[in-house]
């Protein structure tokens, strides 16, 4: 399909990685369609202009309702949907019903809406989690292959692996084809929620001047999420067929480096910023030589550069007045 007849989709595009996806499509001219639940729109106006803004689409649904998400395919005529809206492992955490109801059902509805429109949806590219894997002692020592057993440990992680198979299901059934992909620590401009929001809250506390303590410690792969949503816009204009999941790989390091290479960018951070906690229980250390190997060259900006990047960033909405700090105090 030609780029300009292509229409996009983005379910929870208001927050990080959906809008750095907003951002990507509206650099290239596109107008994508946009479903979220959230009234605010604070993630993309840090990183678009009120022009931007308005080739934005915002539809009203709720990835829950299936008959509003088909109304929006339907009326927009929708090729292509990208899937990011869910509840982080918190949320579900605290309420696992409804943490089933969004990610899963709300999942289960964007198949069925492509089931529905198979001749007019393309391409489905949905969000899963590297909390499908279990922690770093449940595999052997070294990184952690390819096909390895999935043994996720929170409600978060189990949603996401139903995700998984139910994708292959309706690949198998009704031959829609998508791509599932898992990323670990997504960092960068916008990442306010979740637990492994810590360290971009850490360098955003770091242009403010004020102390902040990462609550978890150990090892983490760190992946930028302006890499992250170019990867997802790859996948969904790729013509691959079947049900593809793939392991997303960034920076892997541990939150010692990671404060070791924020204190070389910015100095004041040894000051600032701690971390304490046990280490999350999730392997770490993952092959995305699937994701190489069908996609070739894949975006991976080093760690300091990112943190460099989201610095600036950060910096110019502190001047403009815009830097939003709500988050640090949760």
């Amino acid at each position: 399909m030609p780029p300009r007849a292509r229409k996009f989709l983005i379910t929870g595009a208001k927050g990080c990685i959906g809008a750095w996806l907003v951002r990507n499509l509206v650099e290239r001219g596109a107008s994508p369609v946009i479903v979220d639940v959230d009234p605010h729109a604070d993630r993309l106006r840090a990183l678009l202009s009120e022009q931007d803004l308005a080739r934005v689409d915002f539809a009203p649904a709720d990835v829950t309702n299936l008959e509003a998400l088909d109304r929006v395919v339907a009326s927009r005529r929708i090729t292509h949907i990208i899937h990011l809206a869910a509840l982080q492992v918190p949320a579900c955490a605290a309420n696992p019903p409804l943490g089933g109801q969004v990610n899963v059902v709300g999942t289960l509805n964007v198949f069925e809406v492509a089931r529905r429109h198979r001749d007019q949806v393309r391409r489905i590219v949905y969000a899963s989690s590297a909390a499908v894997f279990g922690p770093d002692e449940y595999y052997q020592d070294g990184r952690v292959p390819e096909g390895a057993p999935l043994q996720p440990g929170t409600h978060y992680g189990v949603f996401k692996q139903c995700n998984e198979g139910n994708a292959r299901v309706y690949y198998q059934s009704d031959g829609i084809s998508s791509v599932g992909l898992r990323p670990w620590a997504v960092y960068g401009v916008g990442r306010d929620q979740g637990i492994t929001s810590g360290p971009t809250k850490a360098i955003k506390a770091v242009v403010l001047g004020r102390p902040y303590c990462i609550q978890f410690t150990g090892g983490l792969d760190l992946q930028y999420v302006k890499d992250t949503a170019r990867i997802f816009l790859q996948c969904a204009e790729s013509d691959l067929p079947g049900a593809r999941v793939y392991t997303l790989r960034g920076s892997v390091t541990a939150i010692d480096a990671f404060l070791e290479t924020l204190a070389r960018v910015a100095p004041q951070a040894r000051d600032l910023i701690r971390a304490q906690g046990k280490a999350l229980p999730i392997a770490h250390d993952l092959d995305d030589s699937l994701l190489v190997r069908d996609l070739g060259e894949v975006p991976r900006t080093p760690l300091e550069a990112g943190i460099r990047e989201t610095l600036t960033i950060f910096e110019q909405l502190r001047r403009e007045g815009r830097l939003d700090a709500r988050d640090l105090d949760n």
